[in-house]
């Protein structure tokens, strides 16, 4: 007797599993110019890396002899991988197999993928290709029954925001709990043309009176310039290249220090366009992503949502090579005041670098919240003060560079001030509770109009009050710490890394990220 003919048939049903939803599905999947769920595991996984769980979960009939007849995958493909060395858990939605819809899937890969990543403290990367939920109305055929909907596994989508780097990559339409798990992440990319993410598909939009395809409903160009997903790219392989490198600034989970690297950049480099980038007008825009590669080590940006709340820059990078969050103000979009999708913004990156030990540098150019009919519609006040919160409320150490503007309540929330203030202002420093321009006309009113000259006085006022807002003032009174050469910021920058590490405290924080 040997157990030979068991595993002979465990090969068989591994090779039943492999051809997924059969060889007419995964043709028209590729017709599509899509990878199939397996081919994506094998570009992301470290090679060899791969161990597959649940491998031959499915559904199967039997003949009369009961020997397998007929074999059906579940939906998902998971386990668990090496992405760069690391251990993580890799979990793929195949649409060859009824689009990746539940009536076709074991909810057990799923949760047990989110729970794997929670207990063992495992970077999750979620391809996301299918609905994942409800699956179609035909379904109810089988099980005549609707059901009170409750989604089993969220607990550990909750946890993981507050426990392990999570990425969600949109590969395909995703609707209903497939949109939802994109959403769940702390970094998520679409593929431009490829992906879709929806509450709902273009059918139960024509319900409500939408006619519409999924382009138009949830394509890249509406969902990465929302906020909803992070960021869209042009291929899979893009998508699998920026998970990875995603990653690579993050510890595995909440309970270690972020990876360093080597140092691969002169920490004492200096640039000198520095000294001349900021125009001396106060107006005219200078590009924050130039200051941001002379000040970080070099090539080390990492930015994350580029096409949305766009008068703030996001992302990550290196100083000597210690990881480290940026946030900087960007001119070019409303003077870089803060709209309502820029303070969500704001609040997504700082509660990122507190879950996950990475200190913060604030390059500031902002002057104020954003004003205006449009601005109050969106909610920029309550908005506002949450990103206020969000900065005041890090435990992780935060550096601001005060490059130009700082004014009213947006202005302020460089850090939170009751801590020790490490902060360098350029020459080029802005601030005070409201911008000059205006202010004086509207408290010289009455002067102004008693005038036998209003211009020439109003001249006199602006040089007067041009003067008292110099930033060598504020720091004779201690308000400004220190006013540096700009080309000295990367030195500087480096330095405040090095012994932010040295008081960086790992373990969870108080409250977990939410999506």
């Amino acid at each position: 007797m040997s157990w030979k003919p068991s595993i002979e048939e465990l090969r068989a049903r591994e090779r039943l599993a492999e051809q997924m939803g059969g060889e007419e599905r995964v043709e028209r999947q590729r017709s599509q110019g899509k990878l199939t769920v397996r081919e994506r595991i094998a570009f992301l996984a470290d090679p060899g890396s791969f161990h597959e769980l649940g491998k031959i979960a499915g559904k199967a009939d039997y003949d009369a002899d009961d020997q397998i007849a007929s074999f059906l995958p579940a939906t998902m493909v998971m386990g668990r991988a090496r992405v760069d060395g690391r251990p993580v858990v890799l979990l793929g939605d195949d649409f060859t197999v009824r689009g990746g819809a539940s009536d076709a899937s074991i909810a057990g890969k799923m949760i047990m993928a989110e729970q794997m990543a929670h207990e063992y403290g495992m970077p999750i990367v979620r391809m996301v290709d299918g609905t994942g939920g409800g699956g179609s109305v035909k379904a109810l055929e089988a099980n005549p029954r609707t059901y009170i909907p409750q989604t089993p596994g969220w607990e550990w989508v909750v946890a993981n925001m507050a426990r392990s780097p999570v990425v969600s990559l949109a590969l395909g339409p995703c609707a209903g709990l497939g949109a939802g798990r994109v959403a769940a992440s702390h970094y998520s990319v679409m593929v431009k043309g490829l992906s879709q993410v929806f509450v709902a598909g273009p059918p139960v939009a024509r319900a409500i009176g939408e006619e519409v395809d999924k382009e138009g409903l949830g394509g890249w160009d509406i969902q990465a310039r929302n906020g909803v997903v992070d960021d869209a790219v042009a291929s899979e392989a893009d998508a699998f290249a920026r998970a990875r490198r995603f990653l690579s600034y993050l510890p595995s989970n909440v309970d270690e220090a972020p990876p360093r690297t080597a140092p691969t950049d002169d920490p004492h480099r200096r640039e000198d366009f520095l000294i001349d980038i900021v125009p001396k007008d106060g107006r005219t825009p200078y590009k924050p992503r130039r200051i941001i590669e002379a000040a970080f080590d070099r090539g080390s940006f990492f930015e994350i949502g580029e096409l949305w709340g766009r008068s703030v820059v996001t992302g990550f990078a290196r100083l000597d090579g210690v990881p480290v969050a940026v946030l900087a103000g960007d001119p070019f979009f409303l003077d870089g005041a803060w709209t309502a999708d820029a303070c969500d913004k704001v609040v997504r990156l700082m509660d990122l670098a507190d879950t996950f030990h990475l200190p913060v540098i604030h390059l500031v150019d902002c002057p104020g919240f954003a004003v205006g009919q449009r601005h109050e519609r969106a909610g920029v006040t309550r908005r506002g003060v949450r990103a206020m919160a969000a900065v005041y409320q890090v435990d992780t150490p935060v550096c601001a560079i005060v490059i130009r503007k700082a004014y009213g309540l947006a202005g302020s929330a460089m850090f939170n001030p009751t801590r020790t203030k490490w902060r360098y202002c350029w020459p080029s420093g802005d601030w005070g509770s409201l911008p000059m321009a205006g202010g004086i006309e509207a408290a010289y009113k009455r002067q102004l109009e008693a005038s036998t000259d209003p211009e020439a006085e109003l001249r006199a006022l602006y040089a007067k009050f041009e003067a008292m807002r110099s930033p060598f003032r504020t720091a004779e009174a201690f308000i400004a710490e220190e006013i540096i050469d700009p080309r000295d910021t990367r030195r500087l920058l480096v330095d405040f890394a090095h012994h932010a590490v040295r008081v960086q405290k790992t373990g969870p924080r108080a409250n977990g990220m939410r999506p």
